[in-house]
């Protein structure tokens, strides 16, 4: 747990399940939303330190002209190496731990939203009083990462090195359904935030599946 005066709430699910609506609605219902992957894009991958980091490791065509990370050519490569990858883990998260630490002690008492899509493989759950995941069917998942511009092979080889979402659902503290409309997706979060927000931090009230009444 990293501040006991804080409610922390972990949210993750698989690519393209609505991660991103679900911590919207969040931010909506008062709790202050943390973005993993916005975090290292933002503020870490610019860093004159990551950035030289990479250069050294993956080489120059890591760098556009500007000097600034070419971060699809550093997806390309790390996801074909798994070697890579750890090593670009090892780099970044320790520094977006960091940074979390500092964005929330500087909030006491505030409910927090934070995104990480590698929450449990990375052994993450003990940051957070909950943890939940949001899912949907396959084939919903691969049409919106298509939607993004995600080729459907690709999407599935990073799909396969996540773990698997039935699993991801299994470890959550609670799941929202992302199978239907949006405002569907928006009763549940609407549901589940009233329930948090009411619940004193370190305090689990046991597994829930939110659904709306």
């Amino acid at each position: 747990m990293v501040n006991n005066s804080n409610l922390m709430v972990g949210l993750t699910g698989g690519m393209g399940c609505g991660k991103s609506t679900a911590a919207a609605r969040f931010a909506e219902r008062g709790f202050r939303r943390l973005d993993a992957d916005q975090v290292v894009r933002d503020e870490l991958l610019p860093s004159r330190e990551v950035t030289e980091a990479i250069r050294a490791k993956l080489g120059d065509a890591m760098l556009a002209a500007d000097g600034s990370v070419r971060r699809h050519r550093v997806a390309e490569a790390v996801f074909k190496d798994p070697a890579a990858l750890a090593w670009l883990e090892e780099l970044l998260h320790p520094r977006l731990l960091a940074r979390w630490r500092e964005v929330i002690a500087a909030s006491p008492g505030a409910a927090f939203i934070v995104e990480v899509p590698l929450l449990f493989e990375k052994g993450l759950e003990n940051w957070f009083d909950f943890t939940v995941c949001v899912t949907t069917d396959s084939q919903s998942q691969l049409r919106r990462l298509e939607l993004r511009g995600l080729p459907r092979e690709q999407a599935r080889e990073r799909i396969a090195r996540q773990l698997p979402l039935a699993r991801k659902c299994e470890l959550a503290d609670h799941v929202l359904l992302n199978d239907g409309t949006s405002e569907f997706l928006r009763e549940q979060v609407d549901a589940l935030a009233d329930r948090l927000l009411k619940t004193t931090p370190n305090r689990p009230a046991g597994r829930l599946h939110v659904s709306p009444s």
